[in-house]
C-alpha cells in the first residue's frame, strides 16, 4: 500500500467552470452510417427535422438516414418512416432537397391510414449528401468530437455547415416547398459526450456497447491482457497506465474506475483529482471508496469533492456485470440529460 500512496501527485486543477451541452440521442450513429455510405459510392439523404409544432416523437435537430443501405435512425415510431423513405429517394435520384411537411393536429389525423396520434406537426429537409461536395470532410469533422455542427438552411436551396472554425457551404436545387415553412433554419447539433473508461473489468463488454449505442464515444485504457481480450470487439483500446489515460484524454466528460484493482484505482483517483474532468465514477462498495480516499492527499479529496460518484450507478438495478452496466449507464445518462438545455438537439 506504501507503494500506491508515494507516487507524486499532479498539480490540482479546478473542474470546468461551466457544464457542457450534448447531443440527445445517438445522432453519431446515422452520421457515421452516412459517412460509410458516401465512403462506399452510395447516394445517402440524411432526413432532418427542421421545424416541428406540438406533440412529435422527434424535434428539431433529429436526424435519419435513407437509402441503399438499411435505415438507421429514426423520425417517428416508425409510421412516418415509408412515406420519408419515399422521398428520400427521391432527393436522392434528383439530387435536389425535397421538403416533407407531417401534420397530424386534426382530429381526422387520428384514425387515418398510417395514424400517428402525436398531435403535432414536423417539417423536414431531405439533403442528397452525395450531391454535397466535400460533405464526407463535415461529417469526419463532427465524428471527430469536441465540437457542435451548425447547420443554416434556406428555402431557397443555400445550406451551410460549421463544426469549430471549418466551413462549408452549397446550393442545391429544391423541391415544392410548403407555403407554411419558414424561410430559413438555423439548428445546432450538439457534441457527444466522451466517456473515459479506466479498466476493463467484466462489465465492460456491455457497457462499452450500450455507451455507445446511446451516442457515448468510449475508450478504455486497460494493460493487463487478460481483461483487454474480455473488453469486446467495440472497445476503442489503449495501452495506457491511468495517469497517462487521463493525460490524454484531459476534455473527457466522464472517466469511470473500474479496474476491480486497489492500486491501479488510487493511481487513476490520483491523476483524476488533477484534472477537470466533472464526473468520475467509481465501482465498489462504500468502504472500498473510503479506504481509497484515506489514502489520497487532502488537496486530492478536496479535488475530487462533488465530482466523484462512488459507488457509481443508479440504485435497484439488480446483480452482476450485466446489471451493473445498466446501472452505470442509467446514471451517465441522467447526468447528460440535467446538463442538456432544453432548447438544444
Amino acid at each position: 500500500m506504501a507503494m500506491a500512496t508515494s507516487a507524486t501527485a499532479p498539480a490540482v486543477t479546478p473542474p470546468r467552470a461551466s457544464a457542457p451541452v450534448f447531443a440527445a440521442g445517438n445522432p453519431g450513429g446515422v452520421l457515421q452510417a452516412a459517412l460509410d455510405a458516401l465512403s462506399d459510392g452510395g447516394a445517402p439523404v440524411l432526413a432532418l427535422v427542421v421545424e416541428t409544432e406540438g406533440s412529435t416523437y422527434a424535434s428539431a435537430g433529429a436526424l435519419a438516414l435513407f437509402g441503399d443501405g438499411p435505415q438507421v435512425g429514426w423520425i417517428s415510431g416508425g409510421c412516418l418512416e415509408p412515406e420519408i423513405a419515399r422521398v428520400a429517394s427521391i432527393a436522392g435520384d434528383a439530387g435536389r432537397i425535397e421538403w416533407l411537411e407531417i401534420d397530424t393536429t386534426d382530429d381526422s389525423a387520428l384514425f387515418s391510414a398510417s395514424a400517428v396520434g402525436c398531435r403535432g406537426r414536423q417539417v423536414l429537409a431531405l439533403l442528397p449528401l452525395a450531391a454535397l461536395r466535400d460533405a464526407a470532410d463535415a461529417l469526419r469533422a463532427w465524428l471527430g468530437g469536441g465540437e457542435s455542427l451548425d447547420i443554416a438552411l434556406e428555402r431557397s436551396g443555400h445550406l451551410g455547415w460549421h463544426v469549430g472554425t471549418r466551413a462549408w457551404a452549397w446550393t442545391l436545387p429544391v423541391g415544392a416547398v410548403p407555403e407554411t415553412l419558414a424561410r430559413d433554419w438555423r439548428l445546432v447539433l450538439q457534441r457527444a459526450p466522451e466517456a473515459l473508461i479506466l479498466g476493463a473489468g467484466p462489465e465492460a463488454p456491455t457497457l462499452i456497447p450500450l455507451l455507445r449505442s446511446l451516442g457515448w464515444r468510449v475508450t478504455v485504457a486497460e494493460r493487463r491482457a487478460r481483461w483487454r481480450d474480455a473488453a469486446g470487439p467495440q472497445a476503442d483500446l489503449r495501452d495506457l497506465s491511468p495517469a497517462d489515460a487521463v493525460a490524454a484524454h484531459p476534455d473527457a466528460d466522464v472517466a469511470l474506475v473500474m479496474h476491480h484493482g486497489f492500486e491501479s484505482d488510487l493511481d487513476a483517483l490520483t491523476a483524476l483529482a488533477a484534472s477537470r474532468i466533472p464526473f468520475v465514477g467509481l465501482l465498489g462498495p462504500g468502504r472500498r471508496r473510503d479506504d481509497l480516499c484515506t489514502l489520497l492527499r487532502p488537496e486530492a479529496r478536496e479535488a475530487l469533492a462533488g465530482r466523484l460518484h462512488a459507488p457509481v450507478g443508479a440504485p435497484r438495478c439488480g446483480r452482476g456485470p450485466e446489471a451493473i452496466a445498466l446501472s452505470i449507464a442509467t446514471q451517465l445518462q441522467q447526468w447528460r440529460g440535467s446538463r442538456r438545455q432544453p432548447s438544444t438537439p
